[in-house]
């Protein structure tokens, strides 16, 4: 995986030298169920995920260049089996999550747009999809800041950790619009 930079951001591949800060945002319990996935209960959970993230080496982490502080993450991965999406070839989706400390200063606005022409120049993507659930106005305003359209809402398209259902709410940008 490439390492990318913003001004403030560099993407980097996730290294176990990130757990402390990686577990302080993932146990924080507005982070991960916002993005769907429950707030871990431990540093050894945390080292579970920041291990899977290394291997599966398609994950950024986020860090600030100023202090070397990790502060999220951003993901580009295939977008298959996503309702009316899946039928488009070639599509990759974008997900995201960022540290509860570091909200509203538009750190993760900066990190998608990076990753956006990162995606069309050099990894030659024409499609680009993001989803979002309705209680996730942070998320949808990012993309919404990022230049994706509204594409269609997917009744209980997305399952919370713990069960709960929810709309997916589906956005694109296409490489040919930019």
């Amino acid at each position: 995986m490439k390492t990318i930079e913003t001004e403030r951001l560099i993407l980097r591949e996730w290294r176990l030298e990130d757990l402390d800060d990686f577990h302080e945002c993932a146990k924080n319990p507005n982070v991960g169920p916002m993005a769907g996935w429950e707030p871990h209960s431990s540093k050894d959970e945390s080292l579970r995920v920041l291990n899977s993230y290394i291997a599966d080496n398609g994950r950024w982490a986020i860090v600030l260049k100023e202090n070397g502080k990790t502060i999220g993450s951003i993901r580009i991965y295939p977008d298959e089996n996503r309702g009316s999406f899946s039928e488009r070839n070639g599509a990759k989706l974008i997900s995201y999550f960022l540290s509860f400390d570091y909200w509203n200063n538009g750190y993760m606005t900066e990190a998608v747009k990076r990753v956006i022409k990162y995606a069309f120049d050099e990894l030659n993507v024409e499609l680009l999809t993001v989803f979002h659930t309705p209680q996730n106005v942070r998320t949808r305003r990012v993309i919404e800041k990022c230049g994706f359209q509204y594409e269609t809402t997917i009744p209980n398209g997305k399952k919370n950790y713990d069960g709960q259902t929810f709309d997916s709410i589906c956005y694109s940008i296409v490489k040919s619009e930019m």
